[in-house]
């Protein structure tokens, strides 16, 4: 890749991540307000047990992928420009300290993708096999949620 055009990908990345920020922060400010969607009272614990613990990796892997993000963009060797404006590449590069914050960022991307994984199958077997409302309640929540406003 050209080093322009790698720089333009990073630039775009950097900017989708603020954006991912912004709503990460809300969704935790409504998971905090509203609560998190009843699970049906027929699920066995193990059940309930990983989705708690799916859940908040989620929140516990989405937050480190942003933090490392961050961090590994301040200590970068090449300028990172986000809107065209502001260069997140502020601090004096560190290689080592970027290769670390790097390798750990790689690895919250391949743990996310791992969760989502397991939580779209999750989702199919509730949805096709247990046929209960654990799908469903998500698109409950949202509806009754703002027919109260």
């Amino acid at each position: 890749m050209e080093l322009w055009d790698r720089l333009e990908s990073r630039a775009d990345h950097a900017t989708m991540n603020l954006i991912v920020t912004f709503l990460f922060i809300l969704r935790l400010i409504l998971r905090y307000r509203y609560g998190a969607p009843k699970l049906p009272s027929t699920m066995p614990k193990w059940q309930v047990l990983s989705a708690q613990a799916g859940h908040y990796s989620f929140y516990l892997l989405l937050g480190t992928l942003m933090l490392t993000g961050i961090t590994s963009a301040i200590f970068a060797s090449d300028p990172i420009i986000v809107s065209r404006s502001y260069d997140l590449a502020f601090a004096n590069h560190n290689t080592d300290l970027f290769l670390t914050v790097r390798g750990i960022h790689e690895f919250c991307t391949n743990a996310i993708i791992a969760l989502i994984v397991v939580h779209v199958f999750a989702a199919g077997h509730h949805h096709f096999i247990a046929k209960d409302t654990t799908t469903l309640n998500l698109a409950k929540f949202w509806t009754s949620k703002r027919s109260k406003s």
